[in-house]
């Protein structure tokens, strides 16, 4: 009997290094789309010249618009 228990040790050591084998090698590119649209609008913030400079466009745009509607 006690052979026997000795002969599950490296069984259960062969399952538990398939299941951690397993785990490890898993795919992992889910969560990359996310990371890539916040790279993607780090990017275009970035090239703006001013932070907040198409807001202000927009923004002189409308009064000059409504100005002019006066």
């Amino acid at each position: 009997m006690a052979s026997l228990a000795w002969l599950l040790i490296p069984l259960f050591a062969a399952i538990g290094a398939a299941i951690w084998g397993s785990w490890a090698a898993r795919d992992r590119t889910a969560g990359d789309i996310s990371e890539l649209a916040g790279y993607a609008r780090f990017r275009e913030a970035m090239g703006q010249n001013e932070p907040g400079a198409a807001k202000a466009a927009a923004d002189a745009d409308r009064k000059k618009d409504t100005v002019d509607s006066l």
